[in-house]
């Protein structure tokens, strides 16, 4: 008789031991994680619509109850450097990093603003961080360091 290979033996054992509801739930939210915060949720709704006012008090209330939540932080200051708040984005993002060192996001668009305040030299030190944090490169990266080339290419043409 010819008997199934180990690993397909282990999975018809599993399958068997799992309730069928476990399996077709695999990809939903599982009842014991939070739901994200509404004022959050909101935000991310501004954000997409550009509403960066509407989306600044959203994401400011959000921070009021998670004062160490560094996506809201870093969402602040998103919201803010698109509202021409370079000094509120940067240290939103200084937060956003202090909270989460190896939040990508966070080095992405402090270096976009870095970058706006023409200083080159930090926009490079978070494309220097994020070449670490992506081993073999992320978005976040690949953003920056496109931007950083637009920067020296339209400030070498001067």
């Amino acid at each position: 008789m010819l008997r199934p290979p180990p690993l397909a033996r282990l999975a018809t054992l599993l399958l068997a031991l799992s309730p069928l509801e476990t399996l077709a739930s695999a990809g939903t939210p599982s009842p014991s994680s939070p739901p994200e915060d509404p004022d959050l949720a909101a935000a991310r709704k501004a954000l997409e619509a550009k509403d960066w006012p509407q989306a600044i008090r959203r994401l400011e209330l959000a921070r009021g109850r998670e004062p160490r939540n560094a996506d809201v932080h870093n969402l602040l200051g998103f919201a803010e450097r698109k509202q021409g708040h370079l000094e509120a984005a940067l240290a939103h993002y200084d937060e956003a990093l202090r909270l989460d060192p190896r939040h990508r996001g966070a080095h992405e668009y402090a270096g976009e603003a870095f970058l706006l305040a023409g200083n080159l030299a930090k926009a490079e030190e978070h494309l220097a961080a994020l070449d670490k944090l992506c081993t073999f490169s992320c978005e976040e990266y690949r953003d920056l360091k496109r931007a950083v080339a637009d920067y020296e290419k339209k400030h070498a043409a001067r």
